[in-house]
């Protein structure tokens, strides 16, 4: 997929928390008919095998609608995320952490190894030290993610 405008890094947090800026990107962007169709279909909650943006929502304690409808309004990212920790309630450092580690190392060693497997072959970055979703992310957009991950 091409690099998209306005559609940020899966590493770059939020406040303390990686992926929720794209998600947010991703829900501006769909309102503004600015998000490719490829990214449609995982946009929002209820996907099979579960997406970056439903787990992301269970995590936040939120629904996926609430949160476009709170998006669309307005505010800053740090303001939206305020919104989330009021009605999901607020997250420790510790859950941050496990939050952020979970996601950003998704396919590395885990259930989902084998679909990144696949992805990888599918989109041609075999030899490109792709060892998790977010590092197939940053390359299939035109990033090295070497770049954007978290320490």
């Amino acid at each position: 997929m091409p690099e998209v405008p306005s559609l940020r890094s899966p590493y770059a947090k939020v406040g303390r928390l990686v992926y929720v800026g794209r998600m947010l990107d991703k829900i501006r962007l769909h309102a503004a008919g600015r998000l490719p169709a490829e990214y449609v279909a995982n946009l929002g909650s209820g996907l099979p095998g579960r997406g970056f943006d439903d787990l992301c929502c269970t995590f936040l304690g939120v629904d996926h609608a609430a949160l476009t409808a709170r998006t669309l309004q307005g505010g800053t990212d740090e303001e939206i995320l305020a919104w989330c920790h009021a009605r999901g309630g607020p997250r420790t450092d510790l859950q941050c952490e496990a939050w952020n580690g979970f996601l950003s190392k998704r396919g590395w060693r885990d259930a989902a190894s084998p679909r990144l497997q696949q992805r990888i072959r599918e989109y041609g970055l075999e030899g490109k030290g792709v060892e998790t979703f977010f590092d197939l992310i940053d390359w299939d957009e035109g990033r090295d993610p070497a770049t954007t991950r978290v320490p």
